[in-house]
């Protein structure tokens, strides 16, 4: 079993409502991705093997990280959250926010209705979206050598909730907290895959780059 490093993606277009217009990277997020390129550039030659979903802002941060050939792999793709808190919106009367602070609140509630299956016409169910997240990464693990996946925060943090058994507020605060580029390594213990990092940004923590830890 291969150690796995998950990466979030760059800066999506944060001014978006629905998962089409939020589903590009803005010109930050592009030099985010390269500058974590560079970064595990300068590391050496530690993952043989790249990964990602089949979302733009995937396939963007791979190609800016000059990973022009990861294997895509529809898996590996974010939860349409903009999607279940329309119909959320629509079905409860639980309104959308407008400001990152909103976020914090309405993230558990549409995750915790989501869980208990009252989303009507949801893209998929809960249960469906842990399982391909499970599948997907013990498909991965089981390959040969360290593993780079860029994906979305959202299944990172559904990674962290069933690797410690989180409940909705946790994994909640996990999503909010995950930073655009950051890393997440994923290492065999015991027959299991355990967190031993999280939310590094390393290519970020210089006083002339922080200004580009963003979190949306």
């Amino acid at each position: 079993m291969s150690h796995i490093t998950l990466i979030r993606h760059g800066q999506a277009n944060y001014g978006a409502r629905d998962e089409e217009g939020y589903d590009r990277l803005s010109d930050l997020g592009h030099q985010q991705a390269g500058w974590l390129g560079a970064h595990l550039d300068a590391c050496g030659p530690t993952h043989t093997r790249v990964y990602c979903g089949t979302l733009r802002r995937h396939i963007e941060t791979a190609r800016s990280m000059g990973h022009e050939d990861a294997v895509q792999d529809p898996r590996l793709n974010e939860l349409q959250y903009f999607t279940m808190a329309t119909l959320l919106q629509d079905q409860k009367g639980i309104d959308i926010p407008v400001e990152r602070e909103g976020f914090v609140a309405h993230l558990p509630q549409v995750f915790g209705h989501w869980q208990a299956g009252e989303i009507d016409g949801a893209p998929e169910s809960f249960e469906a979206f842990e399982t391909r997240v499970s599948d997907v990464l013990a498909e991965i693990a089981e390959g040969d050598g360290p593993a780079l996946v860029v994906t979305s925060g959202g299944l990172i943090a559904n990674v962290m909730r069933q690797a410690l058994g989180l409940d909705i507020p946790g994994m909640s605060r996990m999503a909010l907290a995950i930073m655009n580029t950051s890393m997440h390594r994923m290492f065999p213990i015991g027959g299991h895959l355990s967190p031993v990092l999280f939310n590094a940004v390393p290519h970020l923590d210089t006083p002339e780059r922080q200004f580009a830890q963003t979190h949306v």
